[in-house]
């Protein structure tokens, strides 16, 4: 029988010894279950080469196609990652809606020995409890965000809070960018549904109890929506302010994004969209600043010039609340620290 799973804390805490994802490569890296491993019964190719027979010629052909590859293909993964494994292991197989591809792969692996199970509804299932934790069911935690202006080093705090043993949630880690238009990372960012999922696993670990602290964002992280909840939450949500004089804004930005000053051309290609919002003469000086190699001074120039203001107009359009604020002399690796320890203590006394 099908495991049958109502809530995303008993599909995620399952006392199986492995999750193996069965659906293509690319329905894998979209998004997956936690801890998963992708063991594809139809490669990407195959998946589109059997649907095309389902389209094209009929349902039979198809079924009949995709079983020889489904087969041929159980056969590579018992011989090769799942050779190690004893009559013992009990794994979890599921695929889109827990159907075919997982019930072919999870009956071989019986005929073998193995305790195998699916997951009723398969990664539909999954989906589906991921979106009620984000979008339906009511959000129990108490959030509280750490605010203050560009380059005051909130998200670097934001981990020197969790070593403190302070509740966070790291958003901009999750969505893989820095929350601003220079903020693109290496790799890129998850797909929307890969994002929701970490998300999702985040609050499941989080004690509703207490507080947790979550950097002022804006309604997306790069192309990363945030969940209307979510999204709501944060704008209610009461603040902590983090202050730093603007050089120390600069000198912390020159060192957050070293790798975006390592590759000049791709900075003056995000620099380009400012133009219809700035004007020309203002980007033409950043990228003088940029020619000349002078990277504080543009930080300054931008923080100054661009983001403190549009910042400012923000705080003017919200109505806040404030809990505190902290204020940083400096923003080096012992600056941040200080600031951290100040952190921590204020938010262990509300």
């Amino acid at each position: 029988m099908p495991q049958i799973f109502t809530t995303l804390h008993e599909l995620t805490g399952h006392h199986f010894d492995t999750v193996i994802d069965v659906r293509s490569p690319a329905e894998f890296a979209e998004d997956h279950v936690p801890g998963a491993i992708n063991l594809p019964a139809l490669s990407n190719d195959q998946r589109v080469e059997v649907g095309t027979v389902y389209k094209q010629v009929s349902a039979f052909d198809a079924r009949k196609l995709g079983a020889a590859m489904v087969a041929r293909n159980v056969a590579d993964h018992v011989d090769g990652p799942l050779s190690q494994h004893d009559g013992a292991w009990q794994p979890l197989v599921y695929c889109w809606r827990g159907g075919q591809r997982s019930g072919a792969f999870a009956s071989i692996l019986q005929q073998i020995g193995w305790r195998a199970d699916t997951i009723k509804g398969g990664y539909q299932t999954y989906r589906k409890l991921v979106h009620d934790a984000l979008y339906v069911d009511p959000l129990p935690h108490r959030l509280i965000l750490l605010d203050g202006y560009t380059g005051t080093a909130k998200t670097a705090l934001l981990h020197l809070l969790a070593e403190r043993g302070v509740q966070t949630i790291d958003l901009e880690g999750l969505a893989a960018h820095r929350g601003s238009l220079l903020g693109g990372v290496a790799g890129g960012q998850p797909a929307q549904k890969g994002f929701e999922s970490k998300l999702a696993q985040v609050l499941q670990d989080l004690d509703p109890d207490k507080p947790t602290i979550v950097e002022a964002e804006s309604s997306k992280v790069g192309q990363i929506a945030l969940p209307k909840q979510i999204w709501a939450r944060m704008t209610a949500a009461p603040r902590i302010n983090v202050t730093a004089p603007l050089a120390a804004r600069a000198a912390y930005l020159t060192e957050a994004y070293a790798d975006i000053i390592d590759d000049p051309i791709l900075l003056r290609d995000r620099l380009q969209p400012l133009r219809n919002l700035r004007g020309h003469a203002v980007v033409d000086g950043w990228e003088a600043l940029l020619n000349a190699g002078d990277f504080s001074a543009l930080a300054t120039a931008l923080m100054d010039q661009h983001y403190d203001a549009a910042y400012t107009r923000s705080r003017k359009i919200d109505d806040r609340e404030w809990l505190g604020e902290v204020e940083a002399e400096s923003l080096d690796a012992a600056g941040r620290a200080r600031v951290a320890d100040d952190l921590a203590r204020l938010i262990n006394r509300l």
